[in-house]
């Protein structure tokens, strides 16, 4: 049975979840998300590194006290000496040549990633053969900008950290009698809570399909209505740019994004996203007619989306600083029951821990 509390009555401690020593982490792609957490781990005096294709970012990162390399052969063969858990920070598009190399250097590997689409990185593994030591993830923070001159401590501190669990039934009910192969992806998945919760962040479990169609409702649809909204206001000219107070400024923060990434997260999310957009062009369309006919008015629209707002406030936390409002439940991975343990939280959009 689950044991189901909320934030307030027993809150995660991230050290009560680790039974084994911090074992060292390698952070392959050391752009926001990857250097943020290379940041985070060093600052909690995590054994870590990292590398970078690009020299720049590795002459920066290493101006900044980390240890990193551009040489990816070498640093995939320290972290399979090290029985490192690899995180892969790079975009989509260069994720096959990396799984590729990770499958030579550091056949033993647990590996987990942080990329934005989570069914399309599942199939790409599973492609490569490398399907028993991957745990999906995918943290729900960043800025509008990127690169390693955008990373910061505690990126992560109150953010939702996804964790996949599409391949945890090979270790139902097993614990350690699961065969080596669902014994690494046991201890993959336990390091990848582990390691999220550690820097500060709130992990919450998903299958990949179901995960992205709930991103493309709440992060992607926002990137594409934030770039539609900055180009209508850009339309009205200087008159209009300059009357554009807060409430254009919020609804268009993800614009400032770079083009590429925006792209890289949208087009790698297409079938769930073109749905999200649907349901928004039948919202949008209805309030046009309501506009258009002085014998309608918007009464649905605004209290329909006022009551929506309010249920995310619920969640969220109604005030800046204010803790969520959300359960959490306690999994022993492997354990009888667990992968249904798993899908009551994630139909909840309950927190998980480890005991």
């Amino acid at each position: 049975m689950s044991d189901i509390k909320s934030p307030e009555s027993h809150p995660v401690n991230p050290t009560s979840i680790a039974a084994e020593p911090r074992t060292p982490i390698c952070v392959l792609g050391l752009g926001l998300i990857g250097g943020s957490l290379l940041r985070d781990l060093g600052r909690l005096e995590w054994p870590c590194y990292g590398w970078n294709r690009s020299e720049k970012t590795v002459t920066r990162a290493r101006r900044d006290g980390f240890d990193v390399s551009n040489d990816l052969t070498a640093t995939l063969q320290r972290a399979e000496q090290d029985g490192a858990l690899l995180v892969l920070g790079v975009p989509m598009f260069a994720l096959s040549s990396l799984l590729d190399a990770i499958k030579v250097h550091a056949p033993h590997c647990g590996f987990t990633d942080v990329t934005s689409v989570k069914e399309e990185v599942h199939d790409l593994v599973e492609e490569h053969g490398l399907t028993s030591r991957f745990v999906g993830g995918h943290p729900m923070a960043g800025t509008a900008n990127s690169g390693w001159p955008a990373t910061m401590s505690h990126l992560f501190e109150g953010a939702v950290w996804v964790v996949t669990y599409d391949n945890a039934v090979a270790g139902d009910g097993k614990g350690k009698g699961a065969n080596e192969a669902e014994e690494l992806w046991l201890n993959t998945w336990a390091r990848v809570v582990t390691m999220a919760e550690a820097v500060g962040a709130a992990v919450v479990p998903a299958l990949a399909r179901r995960h992205d169609r709930a991103v493309a409702r709440v992060s992607h649809l926002p990137h594409v209505l934030a770039e539609a909204l900055a180009i209508a206001g850009d339309k009205g000219g200087p008159l209009a740019l300059t009357l554009a107070a807060s409430s254009f400024r919020d609804g268009t923060r993800v614009a400032g994004t770079e083009p590429a990434l925006v792209r890289a997260m949208c087009e790698n999310n297409r079938s769930s996203l073109v749905v999200a957009i649907d349901e928004t062009l039948e919202l949008l369309q209805q309030a046009r007619e309501q506009l258009a006919n002085p014998d309608e008015d918007m009464r649905d629209l605004t209290e329909v989306g006022h009551a929506a707002r309010g249920r995310f406030e619920a969640r969220a936390g109604r005030k800046k600083g204010e803790g969520p409002n959300r359960p959490i439940i306690r999994v022993q991975p492997g354990g009888t029951g667990w992968v249904s343990q798993l899908e009551s939280a994630e139909s909840m959009g309950a927190q998980i821990g480890i005991f």
